[in-house]
């Protein structure tokens, strides 16, 4: 952040260039109005479609990712206008450091969903357990990433705090990095092994409750929701990776100052997750993940009784054709 002759800049004059500020630059008004419409759009979307179809906790977490980075663009926007404000810097900062995060919980829960959903027993770890580790940990990376970004903006010209919160920021980031990683580790085991449980699998082949199963895997909608899922992780990952070598450099790097980089690895790395995310919706491509936990046990329960109804039906009909034989 600016000091010395520069620490008490308020707009931009020849005192007080654009150049000296900690971007180096006045944020392109197009692109950041596009942004900012944008993420609008997806917030309004998710919102609508996730109470609409009862995906509560993927609405909450993703609808306010999204609101997140809306208010972080208008931040943007507030700097095209004074590149000095602080406000301005302020709101940019924080809320597109944490926006992420939340869309990350939102991804995170879909791979319970989508276990319990085509086969539980192929998945490392019981489908519930992944809300309750990936979740906690992203909140902690959120809480990190927080309180860094609340040290920087208050720190204002002081540069131990600057470093302070930046390393904290720094941290926050790295960790994600590596839930991120995990977690795609433990979806490509899961994909892969699913790929091959349902893979030969045809249609009346199998009864109960892998017929369901089945079913689910094969349907065309489940596939594209699965398929932006993925692009959509990959692209909060790339991110989160840029991240670090943005902020690593300290404020006012030539990483930093590099707006094209920031636009394409930053804001495009999230725009796109973002539109994938509200026009795949799960409530929509993916209707298991609105379904209770009652609903899941319920199922499970008839599939259940299904399959034992088949197998003694097969029996009996066994025992009747011995005895004709005899």
């Amino acid at each position: 952040m600016p000091s010395g002759r520069f620490a008490l800049c308020t707009e931009v004059s020849p005192q007080c260039p654009v150049q000296a500020t900690t971007l180096g630059y006045a944020p392109n008004l197009g692109a950041n109005v596009f942004f900012a419409v944008v993420f609008g759009l997806c917030t309004l979307v998710t919102f609508v479609v996730g109470v609409s179809r009862k995906t509560w906790t993927f609405a909450f977490a993703v609808t306010a990712g999204f609101a997140m980075e809306t208010i972080g663009y208008i931040g943007r926007i507030i700097l095209h206008y004074n590149a000095w404000s602080s406000n301005g810097f302020k709101i940019q900062i924080v809320c597109l450091i944490l926006a992420p995060t939340l869309i990350c919980a939102g991804i995170y829960l879909t791979l319970k969903h989508i276990a319990l959903a085509v086969g539980p027993h192929l998945s490392r770890l019981n489908p519930r357990l992944y809300t309750w580790l990936f979740i906690p940990f992203d909140v902690f990376c959120l809480v990190l990433q927080g309180v860094g970004g609340g040290v920087d903006a208050s720190a204002e010209t002081h540069p131990d705090l600057l470093k302070t919160g930046n390393n904290i920021i720094i941290a926050g980031i790295v960790l994600q990095v590596a839930i991120l990683s995990i977690f795609g580790l433990l979806s490509l085991d899961f994909f892969w092994k699913a790929s091959r449980y349902h893979g030969g699998s045809q249609d009346g082949e199998v009864t109960g409750k892998k017929s369901e199963q089945a079913r689910v895997w094969r349907e065309k909608k489940f596939r594209i929701f699965v398929g932006s899922v993925s692009l959509a992780y990959f692209g909060i990952l790339i991110r989160c990776i840029y991240r670090i070598a943005e902020m690593a450099g300290g404020w006012g790097n030539p990483v930093m100052q590099n707006e094209g980089l920031f636009i394409a690895l930053e804001g495009v790395m999230v725009l796109y997750p973002a539109v994938l995310l509200s026009t795949f919706s799960p409530g929509i491509f993916f209707p298991q993940m609105s379904k209770l936990r009652s609903d899941y046990e319920k199922e499970t329960a008839a599939a259940l009784n299904e399959q034992s109804s088949s197998g003694s039906l097969r029996e009996a009909d066994t025992g009747v054709q011995a005895g004709k034989a005899q």
